[in-house]
């Protein structure tokens, strides 16, 4: 009864519920992506599409995920591995654009790609993780048995919301670089209006990927948080 009334990504840690819970990630994650053949790169694009315009789809895909193979998060690197070769395309247009030297331009990709997402997300996806299985779940009782949400979905989590922010800073401002760089109110207007659109989608689509189970003031409290980390 209880697991048919919320849809919070997570998985059993004791009981018998314990021995259903979702296998090891990691190691088949891992494997997979040196393996390009194995990737589902149309339903990544999918993924990538709808998540700029229709966030909910993808979320409620999810749930069809952990129904099909009883686990929350992504068992396909595609998401990544892609979002990374976009990271390193912009950056290198970018670099490019503006004149930047060869090394320069390498320290450039290495920054974005291993600082600005990487590690950024490692940080953000972890105080995530830690926020939602130690302050934001339900007290198990007789009919449900304690859950945990998986720290490789809130990994994707985090990848999920990346990617339309991607697309305002990176692609969108981009194309608007002319604009942009030059002097007065409208640019600077433009710019910061930019950045607005972009972390207020991150946090949004954050918020909808641990939206689910949690009651009214559990949900406000998550949403504060995400706030505070912009």
């Amino acid at each position: 009864e209880g697991e048919g009334r919320t849809m919070l990504p997570t998985t059993a840690s004791k009981g018998r519920g314990a021995a259903r819970s979702a296998p090891p990630l990691f190691g088949p994650y891992l494997r997979r992506i040196v393996k390009w053949q194995q990737m589902d790169i149309e339903y990544t694009f999918w993924q990538m599409v709808h998540l700029c315009t229709s966030p909910k789809v993808v979320y409620q895909h999810t749930k069809y995920h952990k129904q099909t193979k009883n686990q929350w998060a992504r068992d396909d690197p595609a998401f990544i591995v892609i979002l990374i070769l976009f990271l390193v395309f912009a950056t290198s247009a970018y670099c490019a654009a503006f004149g930047e030297s060869a090394p320069h331009a390498a320290l450039t990709i290495i920054s974005v790609v291993f600082v600005h997402f990487l590690f950024a997300g490692l940080v953000l996806a972890t105080l995530c993780w830690f926020l939602t299985n130690s302050y934001l779940r339900e007290e198990p009782n007789s009919h449900v048995v304690e859950q945990r949400v998986e720290w490789l979905y809130a990994f994707d989590v985090h990848c999920n919301s990346f990617f339309p922010a991607f697309v305002i800073l990176y692609v969108l401002q981009y194309f608007l670089s002319p604009l942009l760089i030059a002097h007065g109110f409208l640019p600077a207007l433009l710019s910061n209006l930019l950045f607005m659109v972009a972390i207020s989608y991150y946090h949004y689509l954050n918020f909808l990927g641990y939206d689910g189970k949690f009651s009214l003031i559990f949900k406000l409290t998550l949403l504060y948080v995400f706030l505070r980390l912009s």
